[in-house]
């Protein structure tokens, strides 16, 4: 069994900032990227931030300058620290990983169950 487990969300006003974190446990053999999701009331999930495992990195347009992904890969773990926050940032935030579950599988995409960001005065 594999879980993602996100931690971080919360309230915060505009411009304020929030560091997201996500933690992949269970039956690892080896991550090769990871990377936050955002899926907004009546809007369609889309890709925040990626990494690549070695650590090329891909962002939205919308948080590009205000958002950095990382990660610790000795751990696991994938963060999102978003910063100059603003009221359309408001989602619930998921966390994505590629990863296997043995050395013979190959990589499959595993979700975290999200955390809510809301950014409102």
């Amino acid at each position: 069994q594999v879980q993602l487990l996100e931690s971080g969300g919360g309230l915060v006003q505009p411009g304020g900032s929030l560091r997201l974190s996500c933690v992949a446990s269970g039956r690892i053999f080896g991550i090769n990227g990871m990377g936050w999701y955002r899926q907004a009331p009546g809007k369609q999930r889309e890709l925040v931030a990626h990494i690549l495992n070695g650590g090329p990195t891909n962002y939205a347009e919308s948080v590009k300058g205000r958002f950095t992904i990382s990660t610790d890969t000795a751990k696991n773990t994938v963060y999102l620290q978003m910063n100059s926050l603003k009221p359309e940032d408001t989602a619930v935030y998921y966390c994505n990983a590629g990863l296997r579950t043995s050395t013979f599988d190959r990589f499959d995409a595993y979700w975290g169950q999200g955390t809510q960001v809301t950014v409102s005065s």
